[in-house]
């Protein structure tokens, strides 16, 4: 059974196949109007056509490799989809070339242009536009940069096609004004060229991934209740995939419990962040001078509640260790206490939100679902006898 990867990968080679046929179509065309008008743009921009083939066929040929596992890549191939697109810009380099001198030297056609020829050139037009959005709209939602450079060099077909066209129309209307379009059109595709070739420079020299997918991916890691802080965060792209590694703190936990946390992590960012490949979770323990309590209360005024979900607010107290004070003490309501079922847990993961060190509780939670959740946050959770706020304070400041 295929997976969605392998699905991906199909579905762009498929595209890239039709984008080779396409242009030995244009191929075709443009030759066999050139033969029949003696037109040398055509016959410039058949040449041009026939180099896309050569793109195209190394895209194929980058998707291909692409796949391909070996031990001596362990991160894969895939930044042979970039070194494909850092070729394509060159490619689009010699196109700008190729218009601009045959705008610059090329000498006036004298053979008469019919209308169907107009026609045809027009539609010649409209092939590579509609294509070419195509492609680099397949290409930006499977996130392969090799598709989306040919789908950017159908873009350029389009702009060299219209000056080809106006050159034609103007030799029809003895008006000739496609020289100065041509040089125009070069530019255009000179500027095209160079975005292709600074966006596959910069995965090849592993520059940064975005700003926005980097928070993204921050916001995955630090929503786990065991994560206390991202240390680093790094990313990078490999042709259409991305590659993250990130250290981050951990509350006190074993071994055990540490790696299914980073395993947990891993597979939360992979689920959150599309085309991700091989995260990799460093961890280190989280040593403090401060720890937050989570204490349920009965009221507002510091009860302490004996019934962990049904306790209608929770106190939340900051305690500095060093000088055994309490710094900060906040008190939030409890949203799911008239919940009727799975209570336990919601109210637990609702704690989880405030980062706490630690559950103090009169009701033993050991071994309900509670306590498993805590257990597997890094959570400590300790029994108490105290009746209300300030004999619970007492007692843990006594206890440092």
């Amino acid at each position: 059974m295929k997976n969605g990867r392998d699905t991906d990968a199909g579905i762009l080679f498929r595209v890239a196949l039709v984008s080779m046929l396409v242009n030995i179509g244009l191929v075709l065309v443009k030759l066999l109007l050139s033969s029949s008008t003696g037109s040398l743009s055509l016959r410039a921009d058949a040449v041009h056509s026939f180099i896309d083939l050569f793109g195209s066929a190394a895209l194929i040929l980058g998707l291909v490799i692409s796949r391909r596992e070996s031990s001596e890549f362990p991160y894969g191939l895939y930044k042979v989809e970039n070194i494909v697109a850092v070729v394509i810009s060159f490619l689009l380099f010699g196109t700008a070339y190729e218009i601009a001198l045959q705008a610059i030297f090329a000498a006036p056609e004298v053979r008469e242009i019919s209308g169907w020829v107009l026609a045809l050139t027009a539609s010649l037009i409209l092939v590579p536009y509609l294509f070419g959005r195509y492609e680099v709209r397949m290409g930006t939602r499977y996130n392969s940069p090799g598709l989306v450079a040919d789908g950017k060099n159908f873009t350029a077909d389009v702009l060299s096609s219209m000056v080809v066209f106006l050159g034609l129309l103007g030799q029809y209307l003895q008006f000739p004004v496609d020289r100065l379009a041509a040089i125009i059109v070069a530019v255009f595709i000179v500027i095209s060229g160079w975005q292709i070739l600074v966006g596959g420079m910069k995965v090849l020299l592993d520059a940064s991934i975005d700003h926005a997918t980097l928070e993204r991916i921050r916001s995955v890691i630090i929503r786990d209740p065991a994560v206390v802080g991202v240390k680093s965060l790094r990313g990078r792209n490999s042709g259409r995939y991305v590659f993250v590694e990130a250290d981050i703190l951990l509350r006190a936990l074993n071994l055990e419990q540490a790696h299914r946390v980073s395993q947990r992590i891993e597979q939360e960012i992979l689920r959150a962040v599309p085309n991700v490949d091989h995260p990799v979770i460093h961890y280190e323990p989280w040593h403090t001078t401060k720890i937050r309590y989570a204490v349920p209360l009965a009221d507002y005024d510091g009860a302490i509640s004996g019934h962990f979900g049904e306790a209608p607010f929770f106190a939340l107290l900051d305690i500095d260790i060093p000088s055994k004070s309490v710094e900060r003490t906040e008190v939030v309501a409890n949203p799911h206490r008239d919940l009727a079922k799975g209570k336990g847990l919601a109210v637990a993961n609702f704690i989880l939100t405030f980062k706490p060190a630690a559950v103090a509780t009169r009701e033993e939670i050991a071994g309900k679902g509670p306590g498993y959740v805590f257990v597997e946050a890094g959570l400590e959770t300790v029994r108490t006898d105290a009746e209300d706020l300030g004999s619970f304070i007492r007692d843990r400041l006594e206890s440092l």
